[in-house]
């Protein structure tokens, strides 16, 4: 937010989980909105993900390179409408590189292959989960554009406490590695309005980028 009293700095929420603000320009932000939008139609295109055990998740998704489904990866979109996964854009891999090195200070040994693009809606939300389906322990990237959020970043034993939640804007990149790789971590509230107008988003996209590991 423009004209804040007190500008938002890079802050390690815990060991290896980074939240740098506003690493995103607008431009950018325009042209990955742009993306997720194409992205997001048919085939393989945005669907509503069912759990195994009768939920239905209220944030709907888009996956990338590989079709993430609870609880695995396939190379089709296995509980939607069953099309072959758009391939992996190198644009995001390369994202996914620099903001590792950025936060790091040196780039990740494996390219990033997948990409999961969650829509959330005013009363959409995510529950605590960790990101365990992959093979590789590389950094988890996260890119936000449009609402704000509230994220709750905890701890990798259990759902519950200690937890930190942090307010991740458009533009804002998260990064979460080493001994934070395998935290639980969530979103229970979407603030509506608070985008950017000029972005044009009603709601919130997350872009997360993994390295499976899962590739011959």
């Amino acid at each position: 937010m423009e004209g804040e009293l007190f500008p938002r700095e890079r802050t390690e929420i815990a060991p290896g989980a980074v939240h740098v603000p506003d690493w995103l320009d607008r431009g950018l932000q325009r042209e990955l909105l742009a993306a997720c939008r194409a992205w997001a139609r048919p085939p393989a295109g945005l669907r509503t993900v069912h759990t195994p055990g009768g939920g239905v998740m209220t944030a709907r998704q888009v996956c990338l390179g590989l079709h993430w489904y609870p609880y695995g990866y396939a190379r089709t979109a296995v509980d939607g409408d069953g099309a072959p996964v758009k391939p992996m854009p190198g644009r995001l891999a390369e994202l996914g590189r620099a903001a590792v090195a950025d936060v790091y200070g040196r780039p990740p040994e494996e390219e990033y292959d997948i990409a999961l693009v969650n829509f959330y809606e005013g009363d959409s939300r995510m529950g605590m989960h960790r990101d365990s389906d992959e093979k590789s322990a590389a950094p988890v990237v996260s890119l936000s554009l449009g609402d704000s959020c509230v994220f709750r970043f905890g701890n990798a034993a259990s759902r519950g406490r200690p937890y930190r939640d942090i307010e991740l804007r458009s533009g804002d990149l998260f990064v979460f590695g080493g001994p934070s790789r395998l935290a639980y971590h969530g979103v229970p509230k979407v603030l509506p309005g608070t985008g950017p107008p000029e972005l044009g988003l009603t709601g919130r996209l997350n872009i997360t980028l993994r390295v499976g590991g899962l590739l011959p």
